[in-house]
């Protein structure tokens, strides 16, 4: 592609540039399901069960904003509520909890491996693993010297 004056253009081709971006916003979409789902089975791992107020404390946010998406998590088939209980996740949820343990474990090795300290590494994978595609994990993992996952 060339711009004006027949120089290269900076800009990738539209198409390419345009997937680019819907990547970015299935990343977002699925990044606070993810982080929700994985969080509640740390906790129910942890003490037992997920409570509203025990998740909104670790996320950092209102207790509104958990049970909006306690509700959308269990509309999605993600978790189970009980009664005077907490959340707990159904074969879906581990699935996806499992999956994004996963992916995050592979991310912040890499960084641990480049050189970053492991208290950064942890905090950076926790955004990075939503966002790379499964062929970047893979060449992650061929870096690392790992089977394929």
């Amino acid at each position: 592609m060339k711009a004006e004056g027949g120089r290269p253009s900076p800009l990738p081709e539209e198409t390419a540039h345009a997937a680019g971006f819907r990547q970015a916003r299935r990343a977002r979409r699925s990044e606070l399901v993810e982080d929700y789902v994985e969080l509640i089975a740390d906790l129910v791992a942890g003490v037992g069960e997920a409570r509203q107020v025990d998740i909104a404390a670790r996320l950092g946010v209102a207790q509104p904003t958990v049970a909006k998406m306690l509700v959308r998590l269990q509309h999605d088939g993600y978790i189970r509520r009980e009664p005077y209980r907490g959340a707990f996740l159904t074969p879906k949820g581990e699935a996806l909890a499992t999956r994004s343990r996963l992916r995050h474990a592979l991310v912040e090795r890499l960084l641990i491996r480049l050189g970053v300290n492991p208290q950064t590494a942890r905090r950076d994978a926790e955004g990075m693993e939503h966002y790379v595609s499964p062929e970047t994990l893979d060449a992650f993992r061929a870096f690392l010297g790992e089977p394929d996952g």
